[in-house]
């Protein structure tokens, strides 16, 4: 049986090219050369560091910038009264979610090279998707400048010192997910900044415009909800399908399904005779003086234990009863496909306990999660090599970028020497020298270029897209050593190989289904949903207490 041929469509250099319509694919290749240009610098800074207790302490506090962590603490802030801040931390973090991993699937911009960087994570998902921008970037700087906001407007009646405290605590807190993004091999200074932009912009939305937008959610009629929601669906919609399969997308969807949930809730909270108007509309009955500790605890475990029951029961019976009708939609042509789904009418049924969420975690995993905070160093990841298609498309585009560079450099050494045969034009603008050409040499590719062994910016260059670190040679190979008589046939088979070898080690993503898009859609509005409507029983029994008690 003959060795499987590749689609000329998954070359590297071509892949982009042949998957992304001119005005996504443009705007890629004029921002590549940032990311390639930063990771010499971000690999350097990374080695004069590292240490194993950074390791650990920005391993951990990246779980505070993830999806999960802002899903387990959202719900108690409005079981505990704070409705007005728990709507702000909603808009700000779906939006922002949702906007990085458009912008991500948008223009599929890898992050920055292993090696030379090591990647250090305890989330296996994170290194599948593309790196810009950085949703944790902007999830942590869109809750400080949000939590600033706060703390800083008139209204505010915390105490001096306490605002001191908590001011510090934000510029802290936005400060180190930074700084741990970058420590962390994640991301580049690019991907960070750019998020972190992106954050301030929609908090500062949020800080103008989020009264007038709370205020026509409860005063507004069906009909205004009716809008909100249809224009959340449509931007589900026209999310970008990427260039290759990244869970970007059902992130994006998870946190569109929070959105609406929460307008839902609070449309119906605020209608209803149980809840508060001050110090804003649709506020949860909650004073701790007079509700006491064990009934907030038993309030926020029976929320808990709501949301979860939710997701058990409602995740299953969806992706049994969803199927069937899809294959009807499919069968009168309304189906509206998206690329790496399958669509019904391909399967029968869906596996059992799909490993389909990165945001919120099932009941089963509960304890691997505790555990995975107890002891840092059992489930912490320290990662070489490319993990993702978009760094295996990456690596082998910056290895034919250096073999182009390589092969100038020898006819600048020997202008005058004739070649038997010339290197063919990427159709990304980089000039292809196939790796038997480098390897028939018995010289490591890296050997190629002259650059000084005390230049750690050189070094670091030189490791980018290959397997092992290896220092440069001082004196190039001569042209005939490196075999350039090789005929076109011969090189394009060895970069089959060369390409093969680099996908045949990556972690093969899961196949997805068609309706787990509107399942999450579901589960995620009816897990923001109980934030407010779902426990009202337990609230109106704390509201008529309140009240017993003020009178």
């Amino acid at each position: 049986m003959g060795e499987e041929k590749l689609d000329a469509g998954l070359r590297s250099l071509d892949h982009y090219k042949n998957k992304l319509p001119t005005w996504r694919y443009n705007p890629r290749q004029m921002l590549i050369p940032l990311v390639r240009l930063e990771t010499p610098y971000l690999a350097w800074m990374q080695r004069k560091i590292r240490s194993p207790a950074l390791d650990s302490y920005f391993a951990i506090t990246a779980n505070l910038g993830t999806h999960t962590f802002f899903m387990v603490v959202l719900p108690i802030l409005f079981w505990c009264g704070y409705t007005s801040f728990g709507r702000g931390m909603i808009h700000v973090l779906a939006s922002g979610v949702f906007f990085s991993g458009f912008i991500k699937d948008l223009l599929c911009l890898p992050r920055p090279l292993s090696p030379p960087l090591q990647r250090i994570t305890m989330s296996g998902s994170a290194a599948l998707e593309y790196g810009f921008p950085s949703t944790h970037c902007t999830n942590a700087v869109s809750i400080a400048v949000y939590a600033l906001f706060l703390l800083r407007s008139p209204g505010s009646v915390t105490h001096p010192q306490l605002r001191t405290l908590l001011e510090a605590f934000s510029y802290c807190y936005a400060t180190s997910i930074i700084l741990g993004r970058l420590y962390c091999g994640m991301h580049g200074l690019f991907d960070v900044i750019i998020g972190s932009m992106l954050g301030a912009l929609l908090s500062l939305v949020q800080c103008i415009y989020g009264e007038v937008f709370d205020s026509y959610i409860q005063s507004g009629s069906l009909m205004a909800l009716s809008i909100v929601i249809l224009i959340i669906a449509v931007l589900v919609r026209i999310h970008p399908e990427p260039a290759d399969d990244c869970p970007c997308f059902d992130d994006s969807v998870a946190f569109a399904g929070v959105m609406i949930g929460a307008e839902i809730g609070y449309w119906h909270y605020a209608s209803s005779g149980f809840a508060w108007d001050d110090p804003v509309p649709a506020t949860v009955p909650f004073r701790l003086d007079e509700i006491g500790w064990p009934k907030t605890i038993a309030r926020i475990v029976i929320g808990v234990l709501i949301i979860f029951a939710w997701r058990e029961i409602m995740k299953p019976a969806l992706l049994r009863l969803l199927p069937p009708i899809f294959r009807v939609i499919e069968k009168l042509g309304l189906s509206l496909p998206r690329r790496f789904f399958v669509q019904a009418s391909e399967y029968e049924r869906i596996p059992k306990h799909l490993k389909d969420d990165n945001v919120f975690p099932s009941v089963s995993e509960i304890p691997s999660f505790f555990t995975s905070i107890r002891h840092p160093g059992r489930s912490r990841a320290i990662s070489i090599g490319p993990q993702s298609e978009a760094d295996a498309y990456e690596t082998l585009a910056y290895r034919d970028k250096r073999r182009r560079d390589s092969l100038s450099t020898l006819r600048a050494t020997s202008p005058n020497k004739p070649t038997s045969s010339n290197p063919t034009e990427g159709t990304d603008g980089y000039s292809t020298l196939p790796a038997s050409n480098c390897k028939s040499s018995g010289y490591p590719i890296s050997e190629f270029l002259p650059i000084p062994a005390s230049s750690k910016k050189g070094f670091y260059e030189h490791t980018i897209g290959v397997g092992t670190a290896l220092y440069a040679s001082f004196t190039p190979p001569n042209e005939e050593a490196i075999g350039m008589h090789r005929s076109p046939s011969a090189d394009r088979r060895e970069e089959e190989r060369e390409e093969r070898e680099i996908f045949s080690n990556l972690e093969k993503p899961r196949v997805r289904y068609d309706v787990e898009v509107v399942t999450k859609i579901i589960v995620y509005a009816g897990i923001a949903s109980p934030r407010v409507t779902s426990v009202e029983t337990i609230y109106q029994t704390d509201a008529c207490e309140v009240v017993n008690a003020q009178k």
